[in-house]
């Protein structure tokens, strides 16, 4: 599989969880296309938001014109603004959120640092080092999850055996989803 600027861009906007309402079947609905237009307008309103790096995970659900924020971020004021992104999307009726404001705390500071420089400074995993990574380093008192989306079980595995590698990492979940799941 090549990597092409084009496959990036995917991953980097797959990297966002949307969750769709579910059917009666308990499978997901297919959005109508004001829904998906509406998906696509609340993306990027997140993706552009300043900051909003490789230390943050925002996850959102529409639900007709409403739409629920959730995730994790590592300062207050980027819930704030992410809210207020969302709220001023055309077709956005309401929003509420669930963001989580992580810990202030130096020993995970060092740890995001260090992590960051370890994943990403691994070889294979150098193709997802951009501006707007798709994997997403969540660090919550020495607890580290990994998100987002790669391209194969192995960087998948490369991604978690380097998070596991960093002295003081209490814990690593890996939550990294492959590309041919979420696309």
């Amino acid at each position: 599989m090549k990597w092409t600027p084009a496959r990036f861009a995917v991953l980097a906007a797959a990297a966002f969880t949307v969750s769709l309402p579910l059917a009666a079947a308990d499978t997901k609905a297919t959005p109508s296309t004001s829904e998906q237009i509406l998906i696509e307008q609340v993306r990027s309103a997140l993706l552009k938001l300043p900051y909003y790096g490789v230390f943050d995970n925002l996850n959102f659900q529409v639900n007709g014109s409403a739409v629920t924020l959730s995730g994790d971020v590592t300062r207050p004021w980027l819930k704030t603004r992410a809210e207020q992104a969302v709220k001023e999307v055309k077709g956005v009726d309401s929003v509420t959120s669930t963001v989580n404001v992580l810990p202030l705390s130096p020993f995970d500071d060092r740890l995001r640092a260090v992590l960051v420089r370890t994943v990403y400074g691994q070889p294979a995993m150098t193709k997802y080092a951009h501006i707007n990574p798709p994997i997403r380093i969540i660090v919550a008192n020495g607890q580290v999850r990994l998100e987002g989306v790669v391209l194969n079980d192995g960087d998948r595995n490369i991604a978690f055996i380097q998070a596991n590698s960093v002295p003081g990492v209490f814990h690593v979940e890996n939550k990294l989803r492959l590309e041919k799941d979420v696309i």
